[in-house]
C-alpha cells in the first residue's frame, strides 16, 4: 500500500529543453537587458512578470548590509526614465543553467552588472519572476 502511494506521486523524468525553449528563454533576457540599455519600457514589461521580486545586497556607496528592492512597476518605470543608458557596454554573457518543467534558472553577465533570474512560463511566454544582482567587478557607486 505504501509503495503505490509513493509510486503514484514519482513523475518522470522531465525531458530536456527543446532548443526553441532556450532560444525563448534567452530572448527574455535579452528583453530584459536591451530594453534597459535603451530605455524601452514597453519591452521591459513583456519580459518582467508582474510579482517580480527583483533584490540586491550591499551595492550601495557605503556597501552597507541593506537590501535593494525593485518591483516590475519599478524597473519598467526606471526604464522609462532612461537610467540603464547609461550603463549600456559591450558584453552581454546569458548562461542557461536549466529548464524544467516551465521554470528557468539563468545567470546572465554584462560589463555593468551581474543577475542570477529565475523565470517562468507563462501563457504570454517566458517572464523574470525573481533577480538578484550585483554589479560587476570594477563598477557601481563604490567603483
Amino acid at each position: 500500500m505504501i509503495t503505490e502511494f509513493r509510486e503514484a506521486w514519482i513523475t518522470p523524468p522531465t525531458p530536456p529543453a527543446s532548443e526553441e525553449e532556450r532560444a525563448a528563454v534567452e530572448a527574455c533576457v535579452r528583453d530584459y537587458y536591451l530594453s534597459w540599455f535603451e530605455g524601452d519600457a514597453e519591452r521591459m514589461t513583456r519580459a518582467l512578470h508582474p510579482a517580480l521580486a527583483k533584490r540586491a545586497f550591499g551595492v550601495g556607496p557605503d556597501k552597507a548590509p541593506e537590501i535593494d528592492e525593485s518591483p516590475a512597476a519599478d524597473m519598467i518605470a526606471a526604464t522609462a526614465a532612461g537610467l540603464g543608458r547609461a550603463r549600456k557596454g559591450d558584453r552581454l554573457d546569458i548562461r542557461i543553467d536549466d529548464i524544467r518543467a516551465g521554470i528557468a534558472s539563468v545567470v546572465a553577465d554584462t560589463d555593468h552588472y551581474v543577475d542570477y533570474l529565475h523565470l517562468i512560463r507563462t501563457p504570454e511566454g517566458w517572464r523574470i519572476i525573481n533577480a538578484l544582482w550585483c554589479w560587476a567587478d570594477g563598477h557601481g557607486p563604490r567603483a
